[in-house]
């Protein structure tokens, strides 16, 4: 089914053009792109869990050693019993399967207290790719100043990196807008609108579902009038983006022209990957879920990206979502609600990493090219309710790759009760004296765009990722002021 004109606009950014593109934004320092394509041959696929993770039943310490991690979160999380059917406490036996282990140099380990930790069982194919590739970096404590456990806001700090909430521009968005013009289409998200991460208004990104199903919006009373369509819209953009043209009619016309060509290229993607990489097409038709099916899609532009299949499909930045999260009750422990969902993830990751590790181009393999990272908009609290758990804040990050060098990263929240809020959560703190020093966001995501992107350290505190302001009175200890643009290592 083609796209309607209203979703054409929505999709392109035009709806709002107008209103967020001023007369000299093309000239401002942020939208000063270069000429090259600084993600070079690589691929960044954003995959967003809706709802709020628990992270405390994601990363489970195992034993306590130089602390009392597992006796807190035991404490916290009752075992499920036949009069307590609604206990989420995973046992140290259902975590043997999923207990990281050392990667390389790195210890696999709480850095803290050294405790051991594990995965929960859902995510059996998460851990496969820890343990035979040793490229997933578990990235513990990620959070920010001052939560907030609306889904709503908190989902847009993430999105916007700016726990300010001021920021319209996404931080990939604004990555984008620095490198890439109106004329380009740098990204596909898997949605029927573009996600917050990159909104923006300098270049294209596609929203679509289904590569198969996507088209323009030509007048559908007569299917033989649509080379007539096209050929008058495409004069019509061209005239639009031509060099005499303002910069708000420029972008309509170069976004435009790129859309029109890529309705027409984009979709014979789906057919193309299907016959060349039909066992694993199938693979992810075997996962039966809709997650699975959408990274599906993204593994369909990678591969035709990989193999130059059409002159005018370049895009490198993707994002999906997968929903169900908001596990406040019937969550379940070591099987359940959550486990079906790590399980959805975990699996599906697996099948699109070996997808890519099979992609073999120029005796490379696309796996190598490849860089994942895995949020939600927040965590839930330690104390277990009923049979769920309720809005939290800090929880794990995880990134994949050929290049990503495994292993735990970052501290395990502090979940001493004597250490929480009043809400019953983990408190954000750069304070590093006690050992819980948190992972702000924004260092996960300038570890991204430094050392996988290719930004300049200088370019992303001034163009994307700014460093908080301590209020009069308040704590250097609450606030982002140092930046570490290295909390996870690439390897070469």
């Amino acid at each position: 089914m083609a796209i309607t004109r209203r979703q054409f606009l929505t999709r392109t950014g035009l709806v709002t053009a107008g209103g967020m593109l001023g007369p000299g934004l093309l000239g401002s320092p942020l939208i000063r792109r270069a000429l090259a394509d600084t993600i070079g041959d690589r691929y960044f696929v954003v995959v967003y869990l809706d709802g709020g993770n628990d992270g405390q039943n994601t990363v489970i310490p195992v034993n306590n050693v130089d602390g009392s991690l597992r006796d807190q979160y035991t404490d916290a999380r009752q075992p499920a019993s036949g009069s307590n059917p609604g206990g989420l406490q995973l046992s140290t036996g259902s975590l043997a399967g999923t207990t990281l282990g050392a990667v390389g140099s790195n210890p696999g380990i709480d850095p803290n207290t050294h405790c051991n930790l594990a995965l929960h069982p859902g995510y059996s194919g998460l851990k496969s790719l820890y343990t035979s590739e040793s490229n997933v970096a578990v990235i513990q404590g990620c959070g920010y100043p001052n939560y907030n456990l609306s889904h709503d806001v908190s989902r847009h700090v993430w999105q916007k990196a700016d726990p300010l909430a001021s920021r319209a521009n996404g931080w990939v968005g604004r990555y984008l807008a620095a490198n890439y013009s109106g004329a380009d289409i740098p990204a596909v998200n898997i949605n029927d609108r573009i996600f917050g991460e990159y909104a923006q208004s300098a270049t294209s990104v596609l929203a679509l579902n289904r590569l198969a199903d996507f088209g323009f919006p030509y007048q559908d009373f007569d299917s033989d009038d649509n080379p007539a369509q096209k050929s008058a819209l495409l004069d019509l953009f061209a005239a639009a983006s031509a060099a005499s043209q303002p910069p708000v009619r420029q972008f309509i016309g170069n976004g435009g022209t790129a859309t029109v060509d890529a309705s027409d290229t984009y979709p014979l993607l789906d057919g193309e990957y299907t016959s060349a990489r039909g066992t694993y097409d199938q693979m992810y038709s075997d996962l039966d879920s809709g997650f699975a099916n959408d990274l599906r899609e993204v593994a369909k532009v990678i591969w035709g990206v990989a193999n130059n299949a059409h002159p005018n499909v370049k895009a490198r930045f993707f994002e999906v979502s997968n929903g169900g999260y908001d596990t406040h009750s019937d969550q379940g422990g070591a099987t359940g609600q959550q486990f079906e969902l790590h399980q959805d993830v975990g699996n599906a990751i697996e099948v699109f990493y070996n997808d890519c590790k099979n992609m073999v181009v120029g005796g490379e393999r696309v796996s190598d090219k490849l860089c994942i990272v895995i949020w939600s908009e927040f965590s839930r609290r330690i104390q277990q309710n009923d049979s769920g758990t309720d809005h939290g804040s800090q929880g794990p990050v995880f990134v994949i790759g050929g290049k990503v060098q495994g292993g735990v990263y970052g501290n395990h929240p502090d979940i001493d009760p004597l250490a929480l809020n009043d809400d019953g959560n983990s408190m954000y703190s750069q304070d590093s004296g006690n050992g819980f020093r948190s992972t702000d966001i924004r260092d996960v995501y300038g570890t991204i765009l430094q050392n996988w992107l290719g930004m300049p350290h200088a370019t992303i505190l001034s163009s994307v990722l700014a460093l908080d302001t301590v209020p009069q009175n308040g704590s250097a200890n609450d606030y982002w002021t140092a930046e570490n643009f290295n909390v996870f290592p690439f390897s070469p």
